[in-house]
């Protein structure tokens, strides 16, 4: 799984004009699932996002966690994080998962993140969306997380 974690003052989805999620502080998490993903890979990513020191502290350091200053978090399925362009000019997306694989893993996720008693809200599995970032820093990092090999 590859995640795309953006720290925000404020983020929505909306499609076809109509607001679907929307939140404050907190972190926009765009979610990529390959083939070999699972449960594992959506566990602990969650895990890692819900722990991620990324929020500013009084000291101005980067020393809290979106738990820390309780923050919100709109997860955003984006197969298009395995994009894959060493050839030609039309990125190939065949590293993705389908979507029958991937979108009850990006449940997964965004349901173990929201264990975490963090308020989770999530765009609409394979609708064009608008997504609106309002990046505070701009903070942007990229996780991803291999699957395990038995």
């Amino acid at each position: 799984m590859r995640i795309v974690l953006q720290r925000v003052r404020s983020g929505r989805v909306s499609i076809d004009g109509q607001m679907i999620a929307e939140i404050g502080r907190g972190l926009v998490i765009l979610v990529g699932v390959g083939h070999d993903d699972g449960q594992e890979e959506a566990r602990w990513l969650a895990d890692k996002c819900s722990t991620l020191r990324v929020f500013e502290d009084q000291a101005g350091k980067t020393n809290l966690s979106i738990q820390d200053v309780e923050g919100e978090a709109i997860v955003v399925s984006q197969f298009t994080l395995y994009a894959d362009t060493r050839k030609g000019r039309r990125p190939s997306f065949v590293r993705a998962a389908p979507p029958e694989k991937a979108e009850p893993l990006v449940r997964q996720f965004a349901d173990h993140l929201a264990s975490h008693g963090i308020p989770t809200k999530t765009g609409l599995f394979g609708a064009h969306m608008l997504v609106e970032i309002d990046n505070d820093g701009p903070v942007t990092i990229l996780l991803e997380r291999e699957p395990q090999k038995a």
